[in-house]
């Protein structure tokens, strides 16, 4: 099953040339979430021949205009051509207002049913779970109510041996056997142990999304082991100061993070326009923790099993 994230847009707030507000697609399997929805989102949706109508969930991490102005627009779109199926939006206060108002004054009818979930900013909590996974919130520390998103996989079934197998099990027994039991007779004594017909499920794989926020390590609890984590990173180091100020992180901070999570993969993004070129960032992160990389427009991210 694919676990696969695309980059959208890696700006702050506002757009340049070449870097759009903040977006993402997180494949997992046949569902596509979209983490945050700044201006453009749906264009670079297009350029990338990312099929909107088989989202199946939005998550908006908060209110500022970066992360949630391409919504109105996606929606609508999705509306008129004609899509069905339910989309849940999950995001702030405040945000079903946003909407309900933008639609009321053009006169807005969707076709499909959107089912809106305000968040919690203030706290670690399931908001989503379906039969492949989780979704918790994580709470950000910015100038707005602003939330985190951490994706987990469940613990998946462990693969049966085949040439192993009694051949008085029947399907329900196999079943169990893939989630971990061993096989009882009606007495309560093991006919078949799991461990002897099974193997080791596929690892379960994770991502976690943190924008914007100041550096903030009571989330370490929270990202310990994660595979491939997105932090923000506005600033340089020499402007930690200002990145204080205004509720956000530097590529040293987002690093330090990293590294003090244990995370497989750090992915820096949301910069500040006043970068140009890049490349100071990334040394700078990379110096603390060298599994970094640029969360840059077009770039994709798989997570292995």
């Amino acid at each position: 099953m694919d676990f696969e994230l695309r980059i959208l847009g890696s700006s702050s707030a506002t757009p340049s040339a070449n870097r759009h507000h903040t977006a993402q697609i997180l494949t997992i399997g046949n569902q596509y979430h979209l983490i945050d929805c700044g201006e453009g989102t749906q264009m670079q949706l297009m350029l990338y021949k990312i099929k909107h109508q088989r989202i199946c969930n939005i998550y908006i991490s908060h209110l500022h205009g970066d992360h949630y102005f391409g919504l109105p627009g996606l929606l609508s779109t999705m509306h008129l051509q004609g899509r069905q199926t339910p989309l849940h939006l999950f995001g702030p206060p405040g945000l079903q207002e946003i909407l309900s108002l933008q639609f009321k004054y053009s006169g807005t009818n969707l076709n499909f049913n959107l089912v809106f979930h305000e968040l919690d900013t203030s706290c670690h909590k399931k908001i989503f779970e379906d039969k492949s996974i989780t979704v918790h919130t994580l709470p950000m520390e910015h100038r707005v109510p602003c939330a985190g998103f951490v994706f987990r996989e469940k613990q998946k079934p462990r693969p049966l041996i085949k040439e192993k197998l009694p051949d008085f099990l029947r399907p329900p027994q196999l079943v169990r056997l893939k989630w971990g039991a061993d096989i009882l007779d009606e007495a309560g004594n093991v006919l078949v142990y799991n461990r002897d017909v099974t193997m080791e499920p596929k690892r379960s794989r994770s991502y976690a999304y943190c924008s914007d926020s100041r550096y903030k390590p009571e989330l370490l609890p929270y990202l310990h082991n994660i595979d491939l984590l997105y932090h923000e990173a506005t600033f340089t180091d020499e402007l930690r100061e200002r990145a204080d100020y205004t509720f956000h992180s530097t590529a040293r901070q987002a690093a330090a993070l990293a590294l003090a999570a244990e995370v497989r993969h750090l992915l820096i993004g949301h910069f500040s326009v006043r970068y140009k070129d890049l490349t100071p960032l990334l040394e700078e992160a990379r110096e603390h923790f060298a599994k970094t990389d640029l969360a840059t427009e077009g770039s994709i991210f798989c997570v292995q099993e």
